[in-house]
């Protein structure tokens, strides 16, 4: 089994809130087999609220990831946090297919929450990373310097030249 720490076995648990904390770092991600990140430094904090017919799951997770920037390639930590909120109840059969509500089959003692801990994670990191000193300016690299050589340069308009034929059209526009 991969990453039993996120297993809890919640049947030998009292009824109330039990918290868990993990410290995630990019070997929980390769061992999905995603190696998007540099590198990652995420706290988690799960309360499971255990009840006499069903299991609340709280999720809170903050902390960085590092990334490439989309515009200039530069590694950066890109601050995240996410949380999520999951319903466990039991029935015949497992049933995952609904986001917030889980199905577990009658006589399970415990769950792996690290499919959430991975969705909810890869989920709050946001699809476009641009580093912060690109969007504030104070980032310099070759690639900016680049970018901003090779961008198109304003045209200046030739002096009010019009080709006739539009300003016939132009005045239909006008002539109301």
């Amino acid at each position: 089994m991969k990453l039993k720490e996120f297993f809890i076995p919640f049947s030998g648990l009292k009824l109330g809130k039990h918290t868990f904390g993990y410290k995630i770092d990019n070997t929980f991600f390769e061992s999905f087999e995603y190696r998007e990140f540099n590198d990652a430094k995420i706290e988690l904090t799960a309360i499971l609220d255990k009840m006499s017919n069903m299991l609340e799951l709280d999720m809170t997770a903050e902390g960085t990831i590092n990334v490439d920037c989309d515009v200039t390639g530069e590694p950066f930590d890109l601050p995240i946090a996410s949380n999520l909120h999951l319903v466990i109840k039991f029935g015949e059969e497992f049933n995952d297919e609904n986001d917030e509500i889980l199905i577990l089959p009658h006589g399970e003692y415990q769950i792996n929450i690290a499919q959430y801990v991975y969705e909810m994670l890869v989920l709050a990191v946001p699809p476009k990373r641009v580093h912060p000193g690109v969007e504030d300016g104070s980032l310099k690299s070759e690639i900016l310097d680049k970018l901003e050589e090779l961008q198109p340069k304003e045209i200046k308009e030739e002096s009010e030249k019009t080709d006739p034929r539009w300003d016939d059209l132009k005045k239909l526009l006008t002539d109301k």
